[in-house]
């Protein structure tokens, strides 16, 4: 039987409030219990590239021109692409500047350029990949700790491919990248408990807009996109659905 949609509108709003919170036992969250956290990043397959990023604001204080205001204030989505290509160096600093990390404090935590709840930060970063200097076309993974790229298929339909997992959008077709962020939540959850996956969606938000930022910087554009197919991101990606999954995505082009 189908609920009430007036009931159904109740409870996705209570979701954006923070009753969970107050519900939740965390004597009982896997941290308090001493079970060891998930680890910060995925395990590094053998095939890499190392990225060209000894010191991220530096590179994009370099590639770019414009203040922090200037881009706050130039700030749009943008869904009109040129046929450029991005550099290693470009793609290396949005990298930086949406997930790149500052500092190891710990084995289970570590502060990055982007703030997270508790310093969990839940997601990994994919990468189509259609036009970028020195990069066949195909699907990356971002290693943050490594400051490489993780190669996981040569693909030259990687942009289609990617466009049609997001619901035939054709402007992602046309990107020189497209960044795909999934959720790992039990990086969250085993601190946070059933507290996590509102805090997991307000951190999703965090990175994209320094992405944003980033690419107004360097004379580039995206599009943030929560509009796609669930399944066939995470088939794409090559993530289980359960574990891991797709939780956004933008593309990326120069102006």
């Amino acid at each position: 039987m189908n609920q009430n949609p007036a009931r159904q509108l109740a409870e996705k709003r209570a979701f954006l409030k923070d009753h969970v919170r107050q519900e939740v036992d965390f004597s009982r969250t896997a941290q308090h219990r001493g079970l060891p956290a998930p680890p910060l990043q995925k395990p590094c397959p053998p095939e890499t590239v190392r990225l060209p990023l000894p010191d991220g604001a530096a590179a994009l204080a370099r590639l770019g021109s414009m203040s922090v205001g200037e881009a706050i204030r130039r700030r749009e989505s943008v869904r009109g692409y040129t046929s450029a290509a991005l550099s290693l160096d470009e793609l290396a600093a949005l990298l930086w500047a949406t997930q790149g990390v500052r500092e190891v404090l710990s084995p289970s935590c570590a502060l990055r350029t982007v703030p997270s709840a508790g310093a969990r930060h839940a997601f990994e970063t994919y990468l189509a990949v259609s036009r970028v200097a020195g990069l066949p076309p195909g699907l990356y993974r971002y290693l943050p700790f490594d400051g490489q790229l993780a190669q996981l298929a040569v693909d030259s339909r990687i942009g289609s491919k990617a466009a049609l997992a997001c619901l035939g959008q054709q402007f992602v077709a046309a990107a020189a990248v497209t960044f795909f962020w999934t959720a790992l939540p039990a990086r969250m959850e085993w601190r946070y408990g059933l507290a996590a996956h509102k805090v997991i969606a307000l951190d999703a938000g965090h990175v994209c807009q320094n992405l944003y930022l980033a690419c107004t910087a360097l004379a580039a554009g995206t599009c943030a996109i929560a509009a796609y197919d669930q399944d066939a991101c995470d088939r794409l990606l090559g993530v289980d659905g359960g574990e891991e999954f797709t939780i956004y995505a933008a593309p990326v082009g120069k102006c």
